[in-house]
């Protein structure tokens, strides 16, 4: 059914709104996929906070004037579904994982910070780890070290008991390497998580009466 002027209205008042708090947008074409996986797709985003929706192209630019993504006007042709996120690499996360798996689904266009991105640059801004994905990465990284040394302690008390001679210490540099490795602006970022994390795991857990 054809859209009246209000529902126009309404569209292009919601699609500003998401546009102003965004980040990054990524448009891609969609034509061919069934129902159920478009369904899929979108249950997916959600759960990403991904803002995903199939637009009238004409709504989508008129949405877009004045805003930092005006210059994917010109990217806006053909069936499009529109990928919307705050978050500056969930939506182009989302349609490059499922563009891996259904091959009509072709990714068209991104911009990200003001900048313009081809096929390539979305896919790019898609490898990159999340933030969750980086404190889980840097947070094994901090235990590692806690790990060998108990390790290390525990061979040491076996073999003490056996009166076998007992193994060298684990070098400090090889943790210093890996840690060196890091961003040190996700360490800054990771560490307050982390010593809560080590915090939490220091409280004494009552015992049951």
């Amino acid at each position: 059914m054809p859209l009246n002027v209000e529902d126009k209205k309404a569209i292009v008042a919601d699609i500003g709104a998401q546009l102003a708090a965004a980040q990054t947008v990524v448009l891609a074409e969609y034509r061919g996929i069934p129902v159920g996986e478009l369904t899929t797709l979108r249950a997916n985003a959600r759960a990403q906070g991904v803002y995903l929706r199939v637009l009238k192209n004409t709504l989508a630019r008129r949405a877009a004037q004045g805003t930092q993504f005006e210059p994917l006007a010109d990217s806006m042709v053909g069936p499009l579904i529109y990928g919307i996120s705050v978050d500056p690499i969930a939506s182009a996360k989302v349609l490059q994982q499922f563009a891996k798996t259904q091959e009509h689904l072709v990714i068209k266009a991104g911009l990200y910070n003001g900048k313009m991105l081809d096929v390539n640059g979305v896919k790019a801004l898609a490898s990159i780890p999340s933030r969750d994905e980086l404190l889980s990465q840097l947070l094994g990284v901090m235990l590692a070290p806690v790990s060998a040394m108990a390790r290390v302690l525990g061979a040491v008390a076996a073999q003490k008991a056996d009166g076998a001679p007992a193994p060298a210490a684990v070098p400090v540099t090889a943790t210093e390497a890996v840690v060196d490795a890091v961003p040190a602006e996700v360490v800054v970022e990771a560490v307050p998580a982390v010593e809560a994390a080590a915090d939490q795991s220091n409280v004494e857990t009552p015992a049951a009466e």
